[in-house]
């Protein structure tokens, strides 16, 4: 929506007149590809243990849930400890209505007009929008040609700007690269030479071979992992993220978080996931697997690949504009993401058949046109 669609009478920001909501195209009848969800539905065995203790939930509705959703965190710290190895408490997690909503906690705990925030692009683009929306100065440094982060001027860069905040995506979204953890360590430690807090999003560390930044907490006090439960839980529907960090950083999130912000429903959902992980992440090597397949088929046509650490591939080799690709994929029902990356499309790697579909539309695609770069 631009400025002069707004009425008259909205006593609207200025500074948020020209913002476009974000999302991506909801369009039903196809093979939708574009959201980075995980393809496959809950398990039976945890469908009916969820549906169970709903039901137990629901008739106390008219009560407010818990407001600091102290079993909820118990049990992500019991998840992060058992998969990274670092020990951690329930004084360690904030949990919220996905991820988001905890960036924007953090923008609101520690950003303001006053308190610049810098991340490498392109990377998640609600970080920039989160930074507009809190008024937070936000500096873009900026990626490799591979969207690798160039380790030595990106620590001058932050000597030089001096961030409150400091945001690193890994795996990156939408590229899908990961950073290594000793390249996390370095902007870890360039960023507390400057008082600044290190925001690490791991929204797909579950689909990486990288240890987690979770293992910079020990030595690095102002580190915050952010992450979901969206992508290797399957559990997209149901909103919950969390963060994992000093208990400091947790109490100045309750200074921010709205109160009663995570309903009784959703953590009594989110802590029977939990109690089900092996069954609700069984699908995560095989997803990984049809990564590299999918992988492999795009870059069999003449395409490319970018290699990813994440659920989704980035891939351009085609010349000229991509929304024309993209909409020669929608022609053929599947449904990807144009993310605005000049010369690049995102797809999400789905089910086998949903694969099998995507490559059988990237075949005829590309054998329709002329347009392969070589």
């Amino acid at each position: 929506m631009v400025q002069s669609q707004w009425p008259y009478w909205l006593p609207l920001r200025s500074d948020l007149r020209n913002i476009s909501p974000y999302g991506a195209p909801q369009i039903t009848g196809v093979v939708a590809l574009n959201t980075n969800e995980n393809p496959f539905p809950l398990p039976q065995e945890v469908v009916i243990a969820m549906t169970e203790r709903l039901s137990q939930v629901i008739s106390g509705l008219n009560r407010y849930p818990d407001r600091d959703a102290t079993e909820l965190r118990r049990k992500l710290a019991h998840y992060i400890s058992q998969t990274t190895g670092v020990e951690v408490t329930s004084e360690n997690i904030w949990a919220a209505n996905g991820s988001n909503e905890i960036l924007q906690t953090l923008f609101l705990a520690c950003g303001g007009a006053e308190n610049l925030a810098l991340g490498f692009v392109p990377s998640y683009t609600v970080h920039p929008l989160i930074a507009q929306i809190t008024k937070t100065p936000w500096f873009a440094g900026s990626r490799d040609a591979d969207f690798g982060i160039d380790i030595s001027k990106a620590k001058k860069l932050i000597r030089e700007k001096s961030p409150h905040l400091v945001f690193v995506t890994t795996p990156n979204n939408p590229s899908g690269t990961a950073t290594s953890i000793a390249d996390l360590k370095e902007l870890a430690e360039a960023t507390g030479s400057v008082g600044g807090l290190f925001i690490v999003d791991e929204a797909y560390a579950e689909f990486s071979d990288e240890p987690s930044a979770t293992t910079l907490l020990a030595d690095f006090p102002h580190v915050v992992v952010v992450r979901t439960m969206s992508k290797a839980f399957a559990f997209a529907g149901a909103r919950t993220g969390y963060l994992v960090a000093k208990p400091a950083v947790v109490n100045a999130a309750l200074i921010t978080r709205l109160p009663y912000h995570l309903s009784a429903l959703t953590q009594a959902a989110a802590e029977t996931a939990l109690e089900f992980t092996p069954a609700m992440q069984s699908e995560i090597e095989l997803l990984i697997s049809e990564r590299e397949r999918v992988a492999a088929a795009i870059n069999e046509v003449g395409y490319r690949a970018v290699p990813s650490s994440a659920n989704f591939l980035l891939f351009s080799g085609f010349k000229g504009d991509p929304s024309a690709i993209w909409q020669a994929f929608l022609d053929r029902g599947i449904l990807i993401r144009d993310i605005g990356l000049r010369g690049f499309l995102r797809v999400t790697i789905g089910s086998q058949h949903e694969n099998d579909q995507f490559i059988a539309a990237l075949g005829s695609i590309a054998a329709s046109s002329n347009e392969i770069a070589e």
